[in-house]
């Protein structure tokens, strides 16, 4: 079966083509396992070697993600991925099947949607109870008393898969060394570096930088 890269852009932010065509050609370069590439949008997006999903509802910002879980789009290995990740090495563990998500790097023991990994309709059921109650579940406090300061997406999707007895391995244990928090000082960044913050790559200094906007001399 497919190995699926996938991510989300939603317009009417700071995201656009740009982001979307500098996270997949980072991925074909250092995670070559993965097959097919899609961005799951309402922009009318044009990236080569990209599939564009159109998104089926208006949910604003990050709630788009949860359409990510629609039944339907994937088979095989998916991994759902932010777009402000860039890949900075041998990235290949993140295409190997296994349900798992990224650790919260402020909350231990609850994961973060900015990497996730799962099979096929695996966490179907995540987008069933979203698009039923959609207002509830984006409502803050909708997932009663939570670490988390800010209610998004991720605070959701850790309550309905803890909710049906789901538990994802991190990936920081099922792959160590695998992800890396953006660092500028860092002069040997990797292999999949995830920005935490306010960071972002079009800010991003030193090789991290260099590797986002495509000027190491490499394709």
């Amino acid at each position: 079966m497919t190995a699926t890269l996938a991510t989300v852009c939603k317009g009417g932010g700071r995201y656009d083509a740009v982001w979307v065509e500098r996270l997949f050609r980072g991925a074909r370069r250092f995670a070559p396992a993965f097959e097919r590439f899609v961005c799951l949008t309402d922009l009318a997006l044009d990236v080569p070697g990209v599939e564009r999903v159109p998104l089926e509802r208006s949910w604003p910002a990050w709630w788009s993600k949860l359409e990510a879980f629609r039944p339907g789009l994937f088979d095989g290995t998916t991994v759902l991925c932010d777009l402000d990740t860039v890949f900075a090495g041998d990235a290949s563990r993140l295409a190997e099947p296994g349900l798992a998500a990224m650790e919260d790097f402020f909350h231990k023991g609850r994961l973060s949607s900015a990497l996730m990994r799962w099979s096929g309709d695996e966490l179907g059921f995540v987008h069933a109870a979203f698009a039923a109650e959609p207002e509830r579940w984006m409502r803050a406090g909708s997932c009663g008393p939570v670490p988390n300061a800010v209610h998004g997406d991720q605070v959701v999707i850790d309550f309905l898969l803890r909710r049906e007895g789901v538990r994802p391995r991190f990936f920081q244990e099922a792959h160590p060394g695998l992800i890396d928090f953006y660092e500028p000082a860092n002069p040997t960044p990797g292999p999949v570096v995830v920005f935490i913050g306010d960071s972002k790559p079009d800010r991003a200094e030193g090789p991290v930088a260099t590797l986002w906007r495509g000027e190491d001399g490499r394709a």
